[in-house]
């Protein structure tokens, strides 16, 4: 049976997505050499994941000559809120005070940004 299809980001379209939020834009061969080598991926890999990449929507190509040249559409910022949201849904019961309680908890969570975190909770509720 065949996998079902994730909507979300997986471990090896992230490493390519890194790849063009860092650059902005990029070819095949750009975003190959771009990846560290741990592991190598070979072009068919990174060409097969960028284009699945678009089929989600996360990016677009451009022609440029022979070569295509892939480009974000969905920002850094915004699949990591969609993947917030997503992991909440689906392992914390639609609560975000479970995912941060669980956090806390676990103490995964250190000095510093326990500081951030009280700050924003503050201007939170100005």
């Amino acid at each position: 049976m065949a996998r079902k299809k994730s909507p979300h980001l997986t471990d090896a379209e992230l490493r390519l997505m890194d790849v063009l939020w860092e650059k902005g834009s990029a070819t095949v061969s750009d975003v190959a050499d771009a990846l560290p080598n741990n592991p190598a991926l070979a072009y068919s890999t990174v060409l097969t994941t960028l284009r699945i990449l678009e089929t989600k929507g996360f990016i677009r190509h451009t022609k440029d000559g022979r070569a295509f040249v892939y480009h974000p559409i969905v920002g850094r910022e915004q699949a990591r809120e969609s993947a917030v949201t997503h992991l909440v849904r689906r392992f914390f019961e639609n609560s975000p005070e479970l995912l941060m309680l669980n956090l806390l908890d676990g103490k995964k969570v250190d000095a510093s940004e326990l500081r951030r975190l009280r700050k924003k909770i503050e201007e939170a509720e100005l």
